[in-house]
């Protein structure tokens, strides 16, 4: 049986913690940044936690699953 290959694009956008959950970066933090408040964009520099209806979409691509 050949090895299941992980989703390289997945690989790139999430990161799994120790605790087992899966984070990835928030959008909209790229460009057009002045017309966004501070607090805004302070709070889409943290990371965001993949939801429970995504995980195991999320989980299947990085062949967590």
């Amino acid at each position: 049986m050949p090895k299941v290959k992980t989703n390289s694009s997945a690989k790139k956008r999430f990161k799994v913690t120790g605790t087992g959950k899966i984070t990835h970066q928030k959008a909209f933090k790229r460009h057009i940044l002045t017309k966004k408040s501070k607090k805004r964009k302070r709070a889409m520099s943290k990371d965001g936690v993949v939801s429970s209806a995504n995980m195991d979409f999320v989980k299947r691509l990085l062949c967590m699953k």
